[in-house]
C-alpha cells in the first residue's frame, strides 16, 4: 500500500502517460504503415511492375520472358511477403521511435539548463516543460536552498567581522588601563599602600577582563574550525548544575540577583561531562547577563518519562520574536546595543544547541512580558 501511494506520489505521472501514449502510437502507426505497404505496394501495381520490369528487361528477347519473370517475382518476392511485412513494421517502429528519441531529448536539456542555472546563480525559478514539473519543483527546492545557505553564512560571516572588529576595539580599553596603572606604580613609587593596593587590583581586573576577550577569540577560531566530538559516560546531572549554581554565586552577587532551584536529585544520564557542563553555563551565563537587577534566575531540572528536562528562566528585555528565532546563530546577539562586554562574543547559545543536539536532545527559547526561559530536554 505504501509502495503504490509512493509511486503516485513520484510527480512524473504525466511524463509516463505520454511515454505510453506515444508508444501506442508508434506501434500503430508502424502496423498501418506495413498493412498499407503490404496492400499497396507488394500487391497490384508494384506487382505489374516488378514483373514487366523483369519481362521486358531482365529476360528481354526470351520466348519465355513473361513465365521466367512471374516465376521470379513468385520465388524472391511474393514467397517472402510476410517477412517483408515484419521488416516494414520493424523499420517504421525504428523511424518513429527515432523521431520521438530526438524530441524527448529536449527534456534532458531543459534539466541540464536548470542545473546550470544552481551553478551559475541565475536569479530566478528555473522554469521546465509541463511534463518534468516534479524536476522542476525539486531543483526549485534546491536552488532555494542553496540561496539560504549561501545568505546565512554571509550572514554569519559578516557577523564575525563585525565581532572581530568590536572585539579589537574592546581590547584596547582594558589593555590602556592595566598599562595606565602599572604606569603610575613603576613612576610614583610615594604613593601609599592603600593606593598601590587599589591601583594594583584595578589593573588585575582590567587584566582579567582583556583574558576574557582574548578567550572570545580563541572561541570564534575553535568554532569555526574544529567540529566538537564527544566523550560519553554516565554523569550525576543533578550534582553538575548544583555545582554549576554554586559557582555563579559570586557574580549573582554582584550583580544583585539571586537563585531559585529546583533540581531533582540523583538524575542520572549518559553524556559528555565537559562538553554539557559548558552548554549550561553558556545558557546560565546568557540569564546573568541579560536580567534586571536585584531579580531571580529559576534554574529548574526533572525527569520526565526517558526524558530530562532542564529550564534556565531569568527576568529581563523581551526578546521580539524576529530576534528570538536567530537566538541559536553563531554570532548572533539579540541586543546589538550591548557591547561585548556584557554581550559575548554570540556563540554561547549557538554552542549550547550543539553540544545538546550531539547528545540527542533538543533547545528552544520563549520570551514574553518580560521574562525569558530557555528549556533542554535530554534523552536519559
Amino acid at each position: 500500500m505504501r509502495n503504490r501511494k509512493k509511486r503516485k506520489e513520484s510527480g512524473y505521472g504525466q511524463i509516463k502517460t505520454k511515454l505510453f501514449l506515444v508508444t501506442i502510437f508508434t506501434m500503430l502507426f508502424s502496423v498501418l504503415g506495413a498493412s498499407l505497404l503490404y496492400d499497396f505496394v507488394f500487391r497490384g501495381r508494384f506487382a505489374n511492375f516488378v514483373v514487366g520490369f523483369l519481362d521486358h528487361v531482365i529476360y528481354a528477347g526470351r520466348k519465355d520472358a513473361y513465365e521466367r519473370a512471374r516465376e521470379t517475382y513468385q520465388l524472391y518476392i511474393r514467397n517472402y511477403l510476410e517477412w517483408y511485412f515484419m521488416g516494414g513494421i520493424m523499420f517504421l517502429f525504428m523511424i518513429a521511435q527515432m523521431i520521438y528519441i530526438n524530441s524527448f531529448i529536449k527534456y534532458f536539456s531543459e534539466i541540464n539548463r536548470g542545473i546550470d542555472a544552481l551553478v551559475t546563480e541565475n536569479a530566478g525559478d528555473v522554469i521546465l516543460s509541463q511534463e518534468l514539473a516534479a524536476t522542476e519543483r525539486k531543483i526549485n527546492s534546491i536552488k532555494h536552498t542553496l540561496e539560504k545557505r549561501k545568505s546565512d553564512a554571509l550572514l554569519a560571516e559578516q557577523r564575525k567581522n563585525d565581532l572581530i572588529v568590536y572585539l579589537a576595539h574592546d581590547l584596547k580599553t582594558p589593555l590602556t588601563s592595566v598599562i595606565g596603572y602599572l604606569t603610575l606604580l613603576r613612576d610614583e613609587p610615594q604613593i601609599s599602600q592603600e593606593l598601590r593596593c587599589r591601583y594594583t587590583e584595578i589593573a588585575l581586573d582590567k587584566a582579567e577582563r582583556l583574558e576574557e576577550l582574548i578567550n572570545e577569540f580563541f572561541d570564534i577560531t575553535r568554532f569555526n574550525l574544529t567540529a566538537l566530538t564527544l566523550e560519553t559516560e554516565r554523569l550525576h546531572l543533578s550534582r553538575m548544575l548544583e555545582q554549576l549554581a554554586s559557582e555563579f554565586h559570586p557574580i549573582l552577587a554582584e550583580r544583585e540577583l539571586r537563585w531559585s532551584l529546583n533540581i531533582a536529585p540523583d538524575i542520572m544520564l549518559v553524556g559528555d561531562a565537559d562538553k554539557l557542563a559548558r552548554a549550561f553555563d553558556n545558557l546560565i551565563r546568557n540569564a546573568v547577563n541579560y536580567s534586571y537587577a536585584g531579580t531571580e534566575i529559576s534554574l529548574y531540572a526533572q525527569t520526565e518519562a526517558d526524558m530530562v528536562k532542564i529550564m534556565i528562566k531569568n527576568s529581563g528585555k523581551t526578546i521580539p520574536p524576529d530576534k528570538l528565532s536567530h537566538i541559536f546563530e553563531q554570532f548572533y546577539r539579540a541586543d546589538a546595543a550591548r557591547s561585548s562586554a556584557t554581550g559575548g562574543a554570540g556563540l554561547g547559545l549557538a554552542i549550547a544547541k550543539e553540544i545538546v543536539e550531539l547528545h540527542g536532545g533538543t533547545i528552544t527559547a520563549a520570551s514574553a512580558n518580560e521574562c525569558t526561559i530557555f528549556i533542554v530536554t535530554l534523552p536519559v
